[in-house]
């Protein structure tokens, strides 16, 4: 349900959520936001950090896939120092 608050902008251009939108929100200090703008509407929406478990299944399809074909942790060091060479 949405909750309908109001604010003012301060001569610095800060704007404060109203505590009860934040509590509604769960939004802490820090929260980031890409705010969107269009003639005299302004969105916030809060910047979400990714979960890292879908990176982490990837990496362990590629520790498997390469264990499979035989790479050796050697291998990545020799090819990583070989492409900072260049």
């Amino acid at each position: 349900m949405a909750n309908v608050s109001t604010t003012k902008m301060s001569s610095k251009g800060q704007v404060v959520i109203p505590e009860t939108i934040r509590k509604q929100s769960n939004l802490k200090a820090g929260a980031q936001f890409i705010v969107v703008a269009e003639k005299d509407v302004v969105i916030l929406k809060t910047i979400v950090p990714s979960s890292t478990n879908g990176f982490e299944t990837l990496i362990a399809k590629a520790r498997k896939k390469g264990k499979e074909a035989g790479i050796q942790k050697s291998f990545i060091s020799d090819a990583i120092a070989k492409a900072r060479e260049k």
